[in-house]
């Protein structure tokens, strides 16, 4: 085991059963902290979450391991560390996370972190280890996507993942879309939309999701993790079912957040063909974010991307006027979806690299 630098502690964090309770200040700092890095990163609160919203993700689920620290330096909390381990049968992923203040930089505290994180990941059988972090724009040298889509500047972090092994494999935009005034231009690519998707209808629904579209919605989001453009990444593939789905729903629901699908349908069929999530916080002032959206491999080709996000975000205006602006990800060699935000007005703010090592 590596010794670590004198001053630093990597505790891991005890998940309480609420935010209030009299064991949950370690969580509530970690939050605080985890807030303030963001901020520093991006400039921005867009990325933030309310020590309440944030332990539901933290609960123990039957479809992963989440084990996290805190990074204390002579007993301040200066950043927080992750590891997520997939639980399907022969997983050899692991999805990990460093994130340090920049009054803490320079301590040594990272590469501790990671020889934290390495050990543990092949404790559990891991071979292979991906992270992914956001890469300021900044004048210099640059590193290219191996996929051709997308450079990131060789910076602090990119220099850290190359030194401790990493490949960069992939570039992911961030993206943003003022709402203000965007509906008119909504509602006109909504009809070009429905126009090409012949024989799919727009089905919506805020959680729980209905019965009859449990298997359907889990077989979908089975598919992200397989269908979307994944580079050089090597993914486990993830399995679904109802329970999954459920308890998927509880860490929205646990937190007050407030989520909306949107599902294209196959009329003739009955299939459910294409999704997009929108979801905002219990501050419905806040940004929204836009999670997952996929459409089915053998139902492309009918513009329904454009029509789940669009039918999306029409239903979001009316349902949460309050909030002002939407927020993406998207992997740069993703063209066909890039395509689509582009039309619709979403703008890139941000890129991120994915990294992976594959452990000897």
């Amino acid at each position: 085991m590596s010794t670590l630098p004198a001053g630093l502690e990597l505790r891991p964090l005890h998940i309480p059963a609420s935010i209030d309770s009299p064991d949950a200040a370690d969580f509530r700092e970690m939050s605080r902290v985890r807030n303030l890095v963001y901020r520093e990163i991006a400039g921005h609160d867009d990325h933030a979450m309310p020590a309440d919203e944030l332990l539901p993700v933290y609960r123990p689920t039957a479809a992963q391991i989440r084990l996290v620290w805190i990074a204390l330096w002579d007993g301040e909390v200066v950043g927080r560390v992750g590891l997520d381990l997939p639980q399907e049968d022969g997983a050899r992923t692991g999805f990990w996370l460093i994130e340090l203040r920049r009054s803490a930089w320079g301590r040594g505290i990272g590469r501790a972190a990671h020889d934290l994180i390495e050990r543990t990941a092949r404790e559990h059988g891991r071979t292979i280890l991906q992270s992914w972090a956001e890469h300021p724009a900044t004048d210099g040298p640059h590193l290219d996507a191996p996929t051709g889509f997308g450079r990131i500047p060789l910076d602090r972090a990119a220099q850290f993942y190359l030194d401790a092994g990493y490949t960069l494999e992939q570039i992911v935009r961030q993206s943003r879309l003022d709402l203000a005034g965007a509906e008119p231009h909504l509602r006109a690519l909504l009809t070009e939309a429905e126009a090409a998707a012949t024989g799919y209808r727009v089905i919506q629904w805020t959680l729980p999701t209905p019965p009859e579209f449990v298997d359907a919605f889990a077989y979908m989001k089975s598919r992200m993790i397989t269908d979307a453009p994944a580079a050089g990444l090597d993914y486990d593939e993830e399995i679904w079912d109802a329970a999954r789905v459920a308890e998927w729903e509880r860490t929205y629901s646990d937190a007050d957040r407030h989520l909306l699908v949107t599902v294209a349908q196959h009329v003739d069929s009955g299939e459910l063909a294409a999704f997009n999530e929108l979801v905002v916080g219990k501050d419905r002032t806040a940004v929204t974010h836009q999670e997952d959206t996929l459409v089915v491999a053998s139902h492309r080709g009918h513009r329904l991307g454009m029509l789940v996000k669009c039918a999306g975000l029409l239903a979001w205006r009316e349902a949460v006027p309050e909030s002002p602006r939407v927020m993406t990800y998207n992997a740069e060699e993703n063209r066909p979806m890039l395509s689509i935000n582009e039309t619709i007005g979403f703008a890139p703010i941000a890129y991120e690299g994915a990294w992976q090592k594959v452990l000897g």
